[in-house]
This record gives structure tokens, sequence and C-alpha cells, in this order.
């Protein structure tokens, strides 16, 4: 079956001129979804798409794609030839292992080559995806946002520390030596086309029934639909230099996994796991899994994650972007017809 539902009209969008805009990681999670919202607005694109990768979610589309490797600098300056903008979405977000020579040389170093490139090609705007972890995180009642301080370090993974030094360094470009980049930092996304089910496994596994518990702490989601929307209004809107965090609500987990239950039509949790069985359950797989050399489904740092309350505020965003605030079920719903059609479901 297919579920059917209405959609949110963006009624924020600002007219914008015809741009060639380059594209990496187009084919992923984000790019998939931000190339269709691009073409909407009748934008040329430009995809950049890792050697060897077959780009299934986006091949069909009426748009160039080149092939290359964030690590090759070459191949991005060619391949950017005759862009007027950057969008770079590409990005190692691998949570195991947590410390990853190759997750830093993709994240700062072929940041660092786009950037390079962008210059090369002078660029008119630079827009580069990082995440809401690079930011402090906080209850319900005093979320986090754009002013708080890093806090995730405490989880000791390369995937948010190496975010956080390349946004820091492309905000020193843009202060510090005119470069027009601003940095967009999204929470957790849902919706379709997910890279390798990816979030999007959520969904499926309380649909599945393979969810049988809840824990304490919570994250801040929203729809990578509207996600696009502001990243394709950065185009012309927001500040260089700035970040933006692009969150909607914020939900404990008790309250996403019924949410999901509700809307695909299955029962939700009801257990609620106390805060050391995570821990302790996340302690024991990390140790097993470095003697046993494979990637445990709950480490301890996921544990540690899993009891805190990742709650943002994207007031900043809301107001300068036009990002939209689409109802969370819709996005769900978009997700759970995209595991459909792709026989997930």
């Amino acid at each position: 079956m297919r579920f059917t539902f209405g959609r949110q009209t963006h009624s924020n969008q600002q007219k914008q001129e015809r741009m060639t805009v380059f594209i990496s990681g187009a084919d992923g999670f984000v790019g998939s979804n931000l190339v269709r919202e691009l073409l909407s607005r009748k934008h040329e694109i430009v995809a950049f798409v890792k050697e060897g990768d077959d780009p299934k979610t986006i091949k069909d589309l009426p748009i160039t794609i080149k092939y290359g490797n964030l690590l090759d600098a070459n191949s991005i300056t060619e391949a950017m030839t005759g862009c007027d903008a950057v969008i770079h979405t590409a990005a190692s977000t691998a949570i195991w292992p947590y410390r990853s020579e190759i997750q830093h040389k993709i994240n700062v170093g072929g940041t660092r080559n786009m950037v390079a490139a962008a210059k090369n090609h002078k660029v008119s705007r630079f827009i580069h995806i990082g995440t809401a972890n690079t930011f402090g995180f906080g209850p319900k009642e005093n979320p986090g946002d754009e002013t708080r301080p890093y806090a995730s370090e405490k989880y000791g993974m390369d995937y948010m520390d190496t975010k956080l030094e390349a946004q820091n360094y492309l905000l020193n470009e843009a202060n510090e030596n005119g470069f027009p980049a601003l940095v967009l930092n999204p929470t957790f996304m849902l919706g379709p086309y997910p890279a390798r089910i990816g979030s999007a496994k959520m969904v499926l596994s309380v649909y599945t029934g393979k969810v049988n518990g809840f824990t304490k702490g919570g994250r801040n989601y929203i729809a990578v639909k509207d996600v696009c929307v502001a990243i394709a209004n950065a185009l012309t809107q927001g500040r260089v230099g700035e970040c933006y965090i692009l969150g909607n609500q914020n939900l404990n987990y008790k309250e996403i996994f019924t949410l999901i239950a509700e809307t695909v039509g299955v029962k939700s949790p009801k257990f609620a796991v106390p805060n050391f069985i995570v821990k302790t359950v996340g302690y024991l797989s990390t140790i097993a899994a470095n003697i046993f050399n494979f990637e445990p489904m709950v480490s301890y740092a996921m544990a540690q994650m899993a009891v805190d309350e990742h709650y943002f505020s994207a007031a900043k965003a809301v107001k300068e972007l036009g990002l939209p605030q689409t109802s969370m079920d819709v996005a769900i719903k978009e997700s759970a017809d995209w595991l459909i059609e792709n026989e997930y479901m």
C-alpha cells in the first residue's frame, strides 16, 4: 500500500534568478531531495558523485552528473567549471569506529578541496551542510541554539569532531578572508531517498516491531524536504559567515516512536529502558566489538547519546532562511512510502 497525505505548502520561497549549482554528494539523502527542490526552481544542476558509485536516485533527472572524489582536488575543480554556486553536502557520517583517519580526510580535507575549487571559480555563494551536533544541546525548556558552544566532545567521535573542525575552517574563511560561505546545520532528518536506508531505519524498526522500548533522551527532528527548501533559499538569503540550525520538533524517544507507530499503523513500544541498562549494554558491546572486530548495534557513545536530551531551536533559520516547519507525521509518511516502494516494508 501507499500512504497518502497532504503536504504543507511552502509560501516563503524567494524568487531566484536561475543559477548553475554544483552539489557534492548529490546522490545522498540530502542531495537527492535537494536536486529535486532546485529543479523545481528552474536551476541547472551539476551533480558531483563519487567515482564508481551508481547515482540511482538522481540519474534519470535532467541534470549533469560529474564523477570524482573529494580527496582529488583536480577532479573537483574540473567538475565545478561554469558553476555559480556550491552546495557541499558530501561527508563521511560513520559513527564506528569512533576515530577514523579517512573520515578526517573526507570531512576536513575534502571541504578544504571544495573551498579551493570554489575560490578558483569565484562562485557567488558556498553553502556547507554541517550538523546541529556542532552546537550545545539542551532540554525542551531551554534548547540549544547557534550561540551554544560545542558539547559533543564527550562522545569522542570523529564524525562530530571533524564536522566542527570543517565548520570552524569555513567560518574563518568567511569572516577573515571574505569567502562567501555559510553553514547550515540540520538535526535528525526523515523523508524519502535515505542513503543506505539511513534515518528510515527508525521507521522500519518500529514498523517491524524491533523497537521494544525507549530511553530517557530525545532529539530534534525535521523533514528533509524542509531542510532542502532552506538550503535552496540560502542561495540568496541568510548571512555569509553565519550558521543556521535546521530543525523542527523536539521529541523524546517515546514521543517519536509513538508518532511513527500511529502513522504506519502498528503498536508503539511501551517499555522505558533505565539509563544504567542502556549504558551497560553499550559499554559491553563496545568492548566486544573492539576485541572481535565488528560494528556493535549499540556502542557506548551511542548509549550515552540515547539518554541525553539533544533538543535545539531553529528560530534563527525560520526567520532568516524561511525554514518551513512541516509536521513530522508527513515526513514519516514520506519515509514509509519510500520504504514500501523499495520493498523494505
